[in-house]
């Protein structure tokens, strides 16, 4: 066939355009609940499966095991993207979903480390892997199934519905929760109940299986099958074909760098923040979550309309600017509306530590001094702390000094938190007041638009940006990359950060780099004016049919 000669192929109708958005959209809800429910649960896993004296490092390993799923993401997007741009979109994706969900389930089965000791996180990492490589397939193949289903004028709102399913997979994931926890005594739950979510995904992989096998290849795929010209290398063909080494870098960094850490600082950083340094009751923060991500996913479609309409580069613009000018004050709000008491507290009574050798190191089992494991009671108790010059060991609180230095370590932190509670601090599990938790749900929308802003629109802009032929290899690769190492990283990064700098805002900095890079990639490397297919953005059109 000559270069640049289009393949012809039937438009889908109306109902099987709704039912592939339905098919595709139920199917990433499903798979995104299963990765998400790991965090969600992640107290009830590190107790379960990373225990630990110093309960930082037991969080943080929590983090750990979520980034390494993350972490294989990559390598996920390679496999499938290989085997979606040679054997099919359809196929690919109904492989990677049911990874996924026996993946997931898995985790519910493994005995605790209580019973079986080290292989117990062993086991959990290795599943955390296999989840891994399933969503770094899923993506690129919803996104692109969706996009080669739709017609140009409407792309952009009907793969928002994708971009709405990875919220939905989390509201999803905190709905199971919530039902559990209503179903189970909280002792129950705690013990053997946080199991069942992780066993559920097997009654939701059958629907999802239910559903994606009713559909059709993609026409696209069809056609370049049809014609001969599906590619013999997605992955080294997405590397050398013209153009595509700066499409990917834009990709990485312009695109997936800025969506994805402003969605998980806005999902999981705010959930992780209201528990842990703001210490508001569980079921409060889940209701809130709930809410806000529910009414969330209307942003995202209403963003990927507009693309249509102004183009995908402006919202992602619009959205990059405002995180960099709004996150900071946002978390600032969340936590005097969620806890007043303790920013009263720490202006009225600051905490200084000083000491011989006042390091603190997260990933430590032991701290190597006194003035370190005071460090580690201050952290987990999240209270905000300054480390002095002072070379005698010594806690000061407000007016008072404390001399921590020969506590036992069975008591210490009961006896700091008691310093701490008789200058004014408060440790009990807050439930904010109504008006209080009806701010917080309107921050925490305020976080959804920002995340909608600069995702809403992205499953068109990469299906729109790569050649057909290498579609599913050439947007998966810089899309898992970017949200498997920048986006899923964030939480174990900040938690770091937080515990170093004993500040619980701190760990927004990451967030706030990674988005003032992307910003500029973006600016620089994103086609301004109306979306356009990707035959339209190159001087050389490629062997490859175009978008319908």
């Amino acid at each position: 066939m000559a270069e640049g000669v289009t393949v012809k192929h039937r438009e889908p109708t109306d109902k099987e355009i709704r039912l592939v958005i339905a098919a595709s959209s139920a199917g990433t809800i499903f798979e995104w609940y299963d990765f998400f429910i790991y965090g969600t649960l992640a107290g009830l896993i590190g107790a379960a499966f990373f225990p630990s004296d110093n309960e930082t490092l037991e969080i943080l390993l929590v983090w750990a095991g979520f980034a390494v799923g993350f972490g294989f993401r990559p390598l996920g997007a390679i496999l499938f993207g290989f085997l979606g741009d040679r054997l099919g979109r359809k196929y690919t994706f109904l492989v990677t979903v049911t990874l996924m969900g026996i993946a997931t389930a898995g985790v519910g089965l493994i005995p605790s480390a209580a019973s079986i000791g080290l292989a117990a996180p062993i086991i959990v990492i290795c599943l955390r892997i296999l989840q891994g490589l399933a969503l770094g397939g899923e993506y690129g193949g919803a996104a692109i199934y969706v996009a080669e289903h739709a017609p140009p004028e409407k792309r952009g709102f009907y793969t928002s519905f994708i971009q709405a399913s990875v919220v939905g997979g989390f509201v999803l994931s905190i709905i199971v929760v919530i039902a559990c926890r209503a179903a189970f005594t909280p002792q129950d739950f705690a013990e053997w109940g946080w199991r069942v979510p992780f066993l559920l995904s097997i009654i939701l992989l059958l629907i999802s299986l239910w559903m994606r096998l009713k559909l059709s290849e993609s026409p696209v795929f069809q056609a370049m099958k049809a014609a001969g010209e599906t590619s013999s290398n997605p992955f080294k063909e997405s590397l050398t074909y013209p153009g595509n080494p700066k499409r990917i870098f834009v990709a990485l960094f312009g695109i997936t760098g800025v969506l994805t850490t402003i969605w998980y600082t806005a999902f999981f950083s705010g959930l992780s923040f209201l528990r842990g340094p703001m210490r508001v009751d569980e079921s409060v923060v889940e209701w809130m979550l709930l809410i806000a991500g529910t009414i969330s996913m209307g942003f995202y479609i209403v963003v990927g309309k507009w693309s249509d309409k102004v183009g995908r580069k402006k919202p992602i613009i619009i959205g990059a600017i405002a995180s960099l000018a709004l996150l900071f004050p946002v978390f600032w709000g969340i936590g005097s509306l969620a806890n007043p008491g303790l920013e009263e507290s720490a202006r009225a009574a600051p905490v200084t530590v000083n000491g011989p050798e006042c390091e603190y190191d997260p990933f430590a089992e032991v701290q190597a001094s006194p003035c370190g494991r005071a460090l580690q009671d201050l952290t987990a108790l999240g209270v905000p702390y300054a480390i002095g010059d002072g070379i005698a060991s010594g806690l000061t609180i407000g007016n008072r000094s404390y001399d921590y230095k020969d506590l036992p370590d069975e008591t210490r932190r009961a006896i700091i938190q008691s310093w701490l509670e008789v200058n004014g601090y408060d440790f009990t599990r807050q439930t904010p007041p109504m008006q209080s938790i009806f701010g917080i749900i309107g921050l925490l929308l305020v976080l959804g638009v920002l995340s909608a802003l600069t995702y809403g629109s992205v499953a068109a802009l990469l299906s729109e940006m790569f050649p057909a032929r290498i579609r599913y290899s050439s947007m998966s690769i810089p899309y898992h990359i970017g949200a498997g190492y920048l986006g899923g990283f964030l939480p174990l990064i900040a938690g770091y950060i937080v515990a170093m700098t004993g500040d619980a805002y701190s760990g927004l900095w990451y967030t706030m780099a990674v988005v003032g890079f992307g910003l500029i990639v973006a600016w620089w490397g994103l086609p301004d004016g109306p979306p356009r297919d990707f035959e339209d953005s190159v001087q050389d059109p490629p062997v490859s049919p175009t978008l319908p």
